[in-house]
This record gives structure tokens, C-alpha cells and sequence, in this order.
């Protein structure tokens, strides 16, 4: 058996090179020339901005003309950039950030493995390692500047490190909190990253606390805090009222809970919602995206208040869409991307939520992989759900529940 493990380790191995191989046979061979949307400026134009020493602003660099609107983002991903751009030329700063990201990709491949290793033994780590390695969504996420390439990394390596920390039930009370202030700085990391992150520290909390661990529940959410803490100071600094993390959750909230709201998808999939939003934006005029995060919070609060039997139906539209993936963000794709979505989607999907329930009942099961799948959904229902928001959470725990389905199944005929 040990010599098997091996001779797995090493072709999961092998799958991480294949997983590289082909982010870059993407990225560079396929998506090449493609304009970038307002995100990818917005972060390219912070980025740019913090290597050139002018801190997290879209002041306008050489003379550039900035048009995106503007919104508030999360440090991490464009600090990112930024550290490219430092290595680079300005000519040369995307495909370099497109190679990095690629390079991410494949370390995610290789955690996706390691979580199905630790839920399910060695024939799950295989199989989970090279179904990511060749999972279309994920092997097309590191061509696009967006955020979520870096935090898959930093969220499954939380919920790598915070499974180690929480099974360790034998050490000390002392290790187990160290454990545990760990994985709180992870997340509060992950969160630094991309702000939904903030969901799984609740989660994971609150079920700490179900299981009677207060002092790690403590522990996980006073590490993410304090992580996050001077990034919200420099906030309240600069703004002159409290941003957590960072301003674009108003518009965010705003958008997903919109009577005109189908249920999935930003701005750009949803065109009469940002007329609405330059409406809003004319009513105010001279207000920064920080000063108008909270009117968009009020408004749509005033939405739900008024019309709680209609919220409730998006939101069950929304919890059909963050899983059936038809909504109107997926329509933009060429039939091409369409197509490649629904196929490995649908094929992955009914295997995966199998597994999941099945190795949420094993003996040693991915709790932190589940927290995090929990708390991806509850994000999604309170903001909206897309596309982006799917791929770095969802299609990596389906893929360790697909994984594990051989492995479980073969572990019940053993015994």
C-alpha cells in the first residue's frame, strides 16, 4: 500500500505539471488579444498605481485616463499586480500577470489534491488531481485579472490548514488554538483578498461554537479580525467612515437584491439595472464610491422591506442559478464557452454533490472544505450569484466530492 501511495503521489504530481501546461496553452495560445473588462482595469490600474508609489487610487498614471467608475476594491489582488509590475514593463505587465496566475492555478491543483488526500487516501488525492488539472473553468480562470486566481490559492490552503488544525483533537490546548490562530490569519488574508471571505470566518465560528470550542471560535475569528483590522483602519483614515474591507459591497447588494434582478449576474449581464445605477449616481452627484456605498445599501434594504414575498423569490432563484449555470452571465460567453461550462459543469456536478454527502460522513470528513462550500452559498444569497463567484469554491469542492466517491465506495466494500 505504500508503494501504491507513492506511485499516486507521484502521477498527482505529474497531473500539477499538465494543470501548468495547460493554463499556459490557454492563456497564451487561445486568449490572446481579448479587451479587459472594467474589473481587470480597475484592478490593472491599482496595481499599476501602487508599484508606481501612489498608493491604492486610480489617479491617473502617465497621463492615462481612467474610465472605470472607480470602486472601492481589496488590497490583496492588486498588491499582487503590483509585484509583477515591479518585475516588469508596462508593455509586458499583463501577459506576466496572465503566467504568475497560471502558476497559481497549478498550486491550486496541487491543494484541491492534498484536501481530497486527507478527506478520502491516495486514490482520491490522484483523481481530484487530475480532474483539476483539466477542468475547463479552471483552467481558463488564470487568462482573466480577476481577484479569484489568487484567492483559490489563499481560501484552500485556509481550509487546508484549518482541517489539520481542528483533527489534531490529542495535542494541548495551547497547539490547538495556535492551530486555529493560523488558519484565522489565512482567512483574514483570504478576505483581504476577496471580501466574501468575511462569510466563512462567521460560519466557521458559529460552528466551533455549535461544537462547544469557544476558545478556538475565539481564537479563528480575534486572527482574522486583527489581520484585517489595519487594512479597515487605513479605510476610516482615508474615507472618514467605516469600510471594512472594501465599498464595492454596496453596489454589489445592490445590484443582486434589484427589483429588475433576475437572479445571477452583475451589471454587465443585467444592462437596465446600471441605467438604474447611473440614476442613483446623477441624484448624487460629486459623491465619491465610498460615500455612496451605504445610499445603495439603504435602497436596496428598502427593496426587501417593502417587498419581502418577492425577495424571497429571487432568492430562490438565485440559490437554482448559483447551481444550474444558465443565468444571464453565462449568455455573454461565446457558444463555445458556453458549451465547454455545461458540459464539464453538468458532468462534474451530480458526482460531486454525491461525494460531498458521502465524505460528510466519513470518518475523517472536509469540514473545512464544507464551511467554505456553506459559506459560498450563503454569500451568494445575499449578494448574487456568478459565474466568478462559482469557480473558485464550488467547482473545487465538487471536484474533491467527485474524487472521493471511488474512494469511499471502494473503502465501504473493504470493510
Amino acid at each position: 500500500m505504500p508503494a501504491d501511495a507513492a506511485r499516486l503521489t507521484r502521477l498527482t504530481t505529474l497531473a500539477v505539471a499538465v494543470a501548468l501546461v495547460a493554463r499556459l496553452a490557454f492563456a497564451f495560445g487561445y486568449w490572446v488579444g481579448k479587451p479587459l473588462n472594467n474589473d481587470e482595469l480597475e484592478y490593472l490600474h491599482l496595481g499599476r498605481n501602487v508599484a508606481a508609489g501612489q498608493g491604492f487610487t486610480y489617479a491617473p498614471v502617465s497621463g492615462e485616463r481612467v474610465g472605470a467608475a472607480g470602486y472601492g476594491r481589496a488590497p490583496l489582488y492588486p498588491l499582487f499586480i503590483s509585484i509583477v509590475a515591479r518585475a516588469t514593463s508596462p508593455a509586458t505587465l499583463v501577459p506576466a500577470v496572465k503566467a504568475a496566475q497560471c502558476v497559481l492555478g497549478a498550486l491550486a491543483v496541487w491543494l484541491i489534491a492534498m484536501i481530497a488526500k486527507r478527506a478520502a487516501g491516495s486514490r482520491a488525492q490522484f483523481a481530484a488531481g487530475w480532474i483539476a488539472a483539466l477542468y475547463p473553468p479552471l483552467v481558463w480562470l488564470p487568462s482573466f485579472l480577476f481577484s479569484e486566481s489568487l484567492y483559490v490559492v489563499l481560501a484552500l490552503a485556509n481550509v487546508l490548514w484549518l482541517d489539520a488544525a481542528m483533527a489534531k483533537r490529542e495535542d494541548p490546548a495551547p497547539a490547538k488554538v495556535r492551530g486555529v490562530l493560523i488558519a484565522g490569519v489565512q482567512a483574514g488574508l483570504s478576505a483581504l483578498t476577496r471580501p466574501a471571505h468575511v462569510f466563512f470566518v462567521g460560519v466557521t465560528a458559529l460552528w466551533l461554537l455549535v461544537r462547544r470550542r469557544p476558545l478556538q471560535a475565539t481564537a479563528f475569528v480575534a486572527a482574522a479580525l486583527l489581520t484585517i483590522a489595519p487594512w479597515t483602519l487605513r479605510n476610516y483614515v482615508t474615507y472618514g467612515r467605516p469600510v471594512l474591507i472594501a465599498s464595492e459591497g454596496g453596489i454589489t447588494f445592490w445590484t443582486g437584491n434589484h427589483r429588475l434582478s433576475p437572479g445571477e449576474g452583475d451589471m454587465a449581464a443585467n444592462p437596465a439595472i446600471k441605467i438604474e445605477s447611473q440614476r442613483i449616481r446623477d441624484a448624487h452627484p460629486g459623491l465619491t464610491a465610498e460615500q455612496l456605498e451605504p445610499i445603495y445599501y439603504r435602497e436596496a434594504l428598502r427593496t426587501i422591506a417593502a417587498h419581502p414575498v418577492w425577495w424571497l423569490g429571487l432568492e430562490i432563484r438565485k440559490f437554482f442559478y448559483l447551481w444550474v449555470p444558465v443565468g444571464p452571465s453565462y449568455l455573454l460567453h461565446s457558444r463555445l464557452f458556453l458549451y465547454a461550462t455545461w458540459l464539464s459543469y453538468g458532468l462534474l456536478a451530480p458526482f460531486g454533490l454525491v461525494g460531498l454527502w458521502r465524505l460528510g460522513r466519513s470518518v475523517s470528513p472536509p469540514r473545512g472544505l464544507l464551511l467554505l462550500l456553506a459559506s459560498a452559498v450563503v454569500a451568494c444569497l445575499v449578494f448574487l450569484p456568478q459565474e466568478r463567484f462559482r469557480i473558485p469554491v464550488i467547482d473545487p469542492a465538487l471536484i474533491v466530492g467527485a474524487s472521493g466517491l471511488v474512494a469511499v465506495r471502494r473503502r465501504n466494500s473493504v470493510s
